[in-house]
């Protein structure tokens, strides 16, 4: 098996957030849970042990749907492995978000705190960024992001 990351240099994964979501843990925690984006990686490292020491983390956060571009752009120049994306509510609206993943060729895997699926507003059940994919998680609180970043670790392991 060809790893594109080795002791030396160590899986590079972004944890990034769109809007809203530096304020998980006290936004609507009935929704969102009463854990912090602070929480993360400790998550990871439960769930991956040993593993997480192969990881480098990253994480970026911003209201501002530019910002967020400019972020996945600067991914791409930096080479990071990988990308869990919170787009938050960019998810279901931003056109500019999903076309910024379909070319920088970079793995992402959609992640949601909450089952999106199962949420009232219809709007929340769509996805322009999902045809752009490895794959979405969601519905899992904060170990949704744990879950992105072990999937992610484990689809650029078996390149």
């Amino acid at each position: 098996m060809s790893h594109i990351f080795t002791e030396t240099r160590p899986c590079s994964i972004l944890v990034l957030n769109g809007p809203n979501l530096a304020n998980t843990g006290l936004r609507q925690p009935e929704i969102y849970g009463s854990q912090g984006l602070d929480d993360i990686p400790a998550l990871v490292e439960r769930l991956l042990g040993e593993r997480t020491k192969r990881i480098a983390l990253d994480f970026f956060n911003s209201n501002s749907e530019g910002a967020l571009i400019d972020r996945l752009e600067q991914a791409r120049s930096e080479g990071v492995h990988g990308v869990a994306f919170n787009a938050g509510a960019y998810t279901h609206t931003s056109l500019a978000l999903a076309d910024c993943i379909a070319w920088i060729g970079i793995p992402v895997v959609e992640v949601h705190i909450s089952n999106v699926f199962a949420r009232q507003e219809r709007i929340r059940r769509q996805s322009f960024m999902g045809a752009h994919v490895l794959g979405i998680i969601s519905g899992f609180g904060l170990w949704s992001y744990a879950l992105a970043v072990q999937a992610l670790y484990a689809a650029l392991a078996d390149e």
